[in-house]
């Protein structure tokens, strides 16, 4: 398709100050960028390590941090039908509190991963911790259980052997979860305050990974949700699951979409970027790009520059047009999104090493170099000039003294 030169001031990174929370899967505006917050280049287990603790179970879901404490999710027992909630202090490490559950849905995933798939999401106020197995609990902060819903067992047909991994979304007091396989496959809005039911869509029965992000309301466009899947694209009012527009086209099934300012970038005919109108019709295609495109790591933007990472390769793109820029070849299977501080982007591969690359803006170089020495699904979460990183087995703290 011909190229379309974006007539408008390319937004900066969206900022995210050094205390801010980081209260859902890429943070609070699916962004993975911290931009006001220092991270250290390297570490080791002298240097820059807060702390490590060990976790009581297996997980691939991603740290969340809200206020002065971290949660997160994970499974243990023979089949991994025990579902955990913890809850630490930021600053030493130490759990404040842990719940354990019993898993109401199926529990197989492929051998890699577990249950606690999907990263737990926050409204400030409440801890909604997602699982394989279609369990959505919801906890206030202080581990008190408010309510507890088993979605396989409303939706039995529902659910994947290989394991869910989709991340809930909250907005305006509801929550949604995306649960596409090749089973009964839907969406539903979730009343944050009772649990119950307040829509629920039917999705394609294809696999699928992603996560549903929000599009918030700018003049007379209304707030949505956005589902990505391999069908196509959906925005949904939240509070209704009114359909709002819809775009055919196959569309990633793990990486997920990204909303910066008026842009969303879907990973669809490798990477897309639409224009979303101020009404809320369907959004402008402006350009895509095959050469730009994601592999299981979302995409990111920073400075008018689309970052993306397949395989080994970090590739940085012109967000006014998708051409690329520039190329970076590391190591390793990446499955985790990287994060952006301080003009730098932090790369965990698989086998838990870290590469720490500064973003130029005719080239990226490799500055820092470290290794968890542990397999590492989950992508990091930043918050208080810290970054927080956990593989099955344990959780760090990495910050500068």
């Amino acid at each position: 398709m011909p190229r379309i030169r974006i007539h408008w001031a390319i937004l900066a990174c969206l900022p995210l100050t050094a205390g801010a929370d980081w209260p859902q899967f890429r943070g609070p505006d699916n962004s993975s960028v911290a931009v006001d917050t220092r991270l250290p280049t390297t570490w080791n287990d002298n240097l820059n390590v807060a702390w490590r603790v060990e976790l009581p179970g297996r997980g691939p879901s991603s740290p969340i941090v809200v206020g002065d404490r971290v949660y997160l999710t994970a499974t243990t027992g023979v089949r991994h039908d025990r579902l955990h909630v913890l809850c630490l202090d930021a600053k030493s490490g130490s759990t404040l509190w842990q719940r354990q559950f019993w898993a109401t849905g199926r529990t197989a995933t492929h051998e890699s991963i577990t249950g606690a798939a999907p990263t737990p999401a926050s409204d400030g106020r409440r801890i909604f911790a997602f699982y394989s197995s279609n369990d959505l609990i919801c906890l206030d902060l202080d581990g008190n259980l408010q309510w507890y819903r088993g979605l396989s067992y409303d939706y039995p047909k529902s659910g994947s052997d290989v394991g869910m991994a989709s991340s809930p979304a909250v907005v305006d007091g509801v929550v949604v979860v995306q649960i596409e396989s090749q089973g009964d496959s839907f969406a539903a809005g979730i009343d944050a305050d009772t649990g119950e039911n307040l829509w629920k869509v039917a999705r394609t029965n294809r696999a699928n990974w992603s996560s549903p992000i929000i599009l918030p309301g700018q003049g007379d466009r209304r707030t949505a949700v956005l589902l990505q899947s391999p069908g196509g694209l959906t925005a949904h009012d939240p509070r209704t699951g009114q359909p709002l527009w819809s775009m055919d086209g196959s569309c990633a099934g793990m990486c997920s979409s990204l909303l910066h300012g008026n842009l969303l970038l879907v990973p669809m005919n490798g990477l897309t970027a639409l224009r979303l109108n101020e009404s809320s019709d369907a959004p402008e295609i402006l350009w895509d790009s095959r050469r730009m495109s994601p592999g299981s790591p979302s995409p990111i933007v920073c400075e008018g520059r689309v970052y993306t990472l397949s395989g080994a390769i970090v590739k940085c793109g012109d967000l006014q047009t998708g051409e690329l820029v520039w190329q970076l070849r590391l190591e390793g299977t990446h499955w985790a999104t990287p994060v952006i501080a301080d003009g730098h982007m932090i790369c965990v591969n698989y086998d838990g090493k870290a590469n720490v690359i500064r973003l130029g803006r005719e080239e990226g170089e490799i500055v820092g170099e470290a290794s968890f020495g542990e397999y590492i699904h989950a992508s990091p979460a930043v918050s208080g000039n810290a970054m927080y990183a956990r593989s099955d087995k344990y959780l760090w703290k990495i910050s500068q003294p």
